[in-house]
């Protein structure tokens, strides 16, 4: 007698057990029986290999491998049998378009970008998911690819503007990575007037042999309009501004009333003088703070709005929070999170009514160390709704008016104060790299149109309360490690050691000396920072050290805070405006509330895509406000063609040097080009343009005066010209260097 072979057992099957009543094989499992079989399976081999027997279980099965397919995970070859992709050396990953027409495919998987040509791209378009091969190498020596199949369509919708030629419509996408336009049938243009700009709905995506067809379902209007930059913004980069109808309603169920029941189930903290500190146009406090002097330190309490109670996991409301990720902050318009009857209501701490709250209390020593924290559930209200520029006014500026106005909270404020200068001690001796940026923002005029761009001074006020903020994120990084329970922690790694390499190189050619490690630490970005402090061109160099830093991203794997120094972090103090602080919030709460028994809600790989998500959510939102900034400041430069201005060189290329305008922070080009009657070649490692004959140079830093002499609103550029032949350009001594 012949014993039965043992077939191999899912490892993933509880898992899969718990999320679907008639559960099937993971995805983990079916790529583990095709990478270890002989060859491409059929469908029935392959249900043979997993055991299938219902009809049930063939159907969940087939969609399955449909959302595998389309993926990435597997592919069919001719016969219509499955193989995983890594067995057939094509490579998966997003596409990146580029505004030259030729795009990149960036692998799942890591490693280098393959080129995609403008023949390839002809099918494909910025943001699409695809399946390439690798084709070699392009005459730069960089790796290419050819398509094989496009597994998912980005774009569903198309923002551009509407033109109309010999009878034919077409819609030129103002996101420039699209690469082609879309073509318009007659009847689908909405009645669009040339030049106006409009939204596609894409009815047929590109192909090889002709351009994307669509149809137009919104005009937006004239290119100018007040607000239209922030219009075309929100739908280019897909920021999801409409509320569901299921969210909305969920919204109006919570009243007043809700905070009313909870007073006996939360700790009473009504007594104490909380106050919030924002910018004069915030409208969402998410955070109220008290501090109270002890005989060896102080108490500081942190007091987060309490939307975990309110937003309820895999709610409308919770779905439409987290399809978002992050509130997106527009000048004088904002795309909110959560809805205004949470954002700016029940969840907003406003003075003189009583709100839930999560609580951060902390015990900060006399010399600034965490020594203890502990987070529960409460009830406060704030004493008063103060500004940065108040809180200035009354602690660092001695102004008599504010003084007096809020001297029922002076004294708290003085104490907070105090505990700051103790937490800036600490902070200074842990060695967190604080750069001095410098931001600006737009004064509007009674139609919408831009006055005024005015820098956004960072006073000490501003840095009281991120010392809060940060000493609460702190405490919720341990509290939550130490219970060794998930979340998404805010993780900030250390740069490559390319950027390290090449911000040696650029530091080098300025004469400032940087460490040779190729792993450098915070300390050395805090010594650089010391030694350029008397420098005319700190501000170039700071931005150069900030360029070489990686990215902070959202991860359940703690890696640490190359930034701040520190071995654990997360957001904590924001649920109001970032969906991850509500993850962490519900941790907590978990934490505090749940017996052994309940499950947490989120498993590991819950968590991995859920920071992935977020991530991309915020640097979404990051290259919208981008967008609508460089518009804005194109638009206040349409009245200024021929006019003279002093600026600074930012940035230089192979192609030219961009200069920032000074005191308007306006940046544009200089083209190689329009320079004096010379040859200019690059030298890559001072990043300095040379003259060959001339011998002078233009480097970072230099003070050059310039004419503006294009501004492309479409394309967010401005060109200038230098105003006289030879300006700020210094004569190059010593040996010339190699031509590059």
């Amino acid at each position: 007698m012949t014993r039965k072979k043992n077939k191999p057992k899912d490892p993933y099957s509880r898992r899969e057990a718990a999320k679907y009543k008639h559960p099937i094989a993971s995805r983990e499992f079916i790529l583990d029986v095709l990478e270890g079989s002989e060859g491409p399976l059929s469908a029935t081999t392959l249900h043979q290999a997993l055991d299938i027997r219902t009809d049930r279980a063939e159907s969940a099965l087939k969609r399955r491998l449909v959302a595998m397919e389309r993926d990435g995970q597997i592919i069919r070859n001719r016969q219509n049998h499955y193989l995983p992709v890594a067995k057939v050396n094509l490579v998966r990953g997003r596409v990146m378009g580029h505004r030259s027409g030729f795009g990149f495919l960036i692998p799942d998987e890591g490693g280098p970008d393959l080129f995609l040509s403008p023949y390839e791209m002809r099918a494909l378009m910025h943001g699409d998911r695809a399946v390439v091969r690798p084709a070699g190498k392009t005459k730069d020596n960089k790796p290419q690819g050819k398509l094989v199949e496009i597994i998912r369509r980005h774009n569903k919708q198309v923002v551009g503007r509407y033109y109309e030629e010999s009878g034919i419509g077409f819609v030129v996408p103002d996101d420039k990575r699209l690469g082609q336009d879309v073509m318009i049938p007659a009847g689908a243009s909405a009645d669009a007037v040339n030049g106006q700009f409009v939204v596609v709905a894409i009815l047929e995506h590109p192909n090889r042999s002709r351009q994307a067809i669509g149809k137009v379902v919104e005009v937006l209007g004239d290119h100018l309009a007040p607000g239209m930059e922030i219009d075309v913004a929100i739908r280019s980069y897909d920021i999801p501004y409409q509320w569901t109808e299921e969210a909305l309603q969920e919204a109006e169920q919570f009243h007043e009333s809700a905070v009313k029941r909870q007073l006996g189930r939360r700790r009473d903290l009504r007594a104490l003088n909380f106050v919030t500190i924002d910018g004069r146009d915030a409208k969402d406090f998410d955070d109220a703070v008290y501090c109270e002097p002890r005989e060896n330190g102080w108490r500081l309490w942190v007091a987060i709005a309490d939307v975990s109670h309110y937003v309820q996991v895999d709610s409308a409301l919770d779905l439409e929070a987290r399809k978002r990720g992050t509130s997106v902050y527009f000048p004088e318009r904002v795309v909110p999170m959560l809805p205004e009857r949470l954002s700016n209501g029940l969840c907003s701490l406003k003075p003189d009514v009583d709100r839930l709250c999560m609580v951060c209390e902390m015990f900060i020593s006399k010399d600034g160390v965490l020594k203890r924290y502990s987070f529960y559930d409460a009830v406060m209200r704030s004493a008063a709704r103060l500004t940065y520029d108040e809180v200035q006014k009354i602690l660092y500026d001695g102004d008599k008016k504010a003084r007096k106005r809020h001297s029922h909270v002076r004294a708290d404020l003085e104490h907070l104060q105090d505990a700051y200068r103790a937490l800036k001690k600490q902070r200074k001796k842990r060695g967190t790299v604080d750069f001095d940026t410098q931001e600006s923002y737009f004064e509007f005029d009674e139609h919408q149109k831009i006055k005024a761009i005015i820098p956004r001074q960072r006073v000490q006020a501003h840095m009281i309360i991120e010392e809060c903020m940060i000493s609460a994120n702190i405490a919720a990084a341990r509290f939550i490690s130490k219970r060794k329970l998930p979340t998404l922690y805010r993780v900030h790694d250390c740069p490559t050691g390319e950027k390290t390499k090449e911000l040696r190189e650029f530091l080098q050619s300025l004469g400032v000396p940087f460490t040779r490690s190729d792993k450098p630490k915070t300390k050395d970005f805090l010594a650089t920072l010391k030694k350029i402090s008397h420098r005319k061109d700190r501000h170039i160099i700071e931005m150069m050290l900030l360029r070489s830093m990686a990215q902070a991203v959202y991860s359940p794997e703690n890696i640490g805070h190359f930034g701040l120094a520190l071995p654990l972090y997360v957001h904590f103090t924001s649920p109001i405006r970032r969906y991850p602080d509500l993850i962490v919030h519900r941790t907590i709460r978990h934490l505090l509330t749940a017996s052994k028994k309940d499950p947490f809600p989120f498993s590991e790989n819950d968590l991995l895509l859920l920071g992935e998500e977020c991530s991309m959510y915020e640097r979404r939102a990051n290259d919208a406000t981008r967008d609508v900034d460089a518009w804005l400041k194109c638009e206040f430069m349409l009245d200024k063609l021929g006019k003279q201005f002093s600026g600074v060189i930012s940035s230089v290329t192979a192609f030219g040097f961009f200069v920032t305008l000074d005191g308007i922070f306006v940046e544009g080009l200089v083209h190689v080009t329009s320079l004096s009657s010379d040859y200019y070649y690059y030298d890559e490692a001072s990043r300095c343009l040379f003259g060959e004959r001339s011998k002078k140079h233009y480097r970072l830093g230099d003070a050059v005066n310039v004419i503006v002499s294009r501004v492309g609103l479409d394309e967010r550029k401005i060109d200038f010209v230098l105003a006289d032949p030879h300006p700020g350009a210094r004569r190059s001594s010593g040996k010339r260097k190699k031509r590059r």
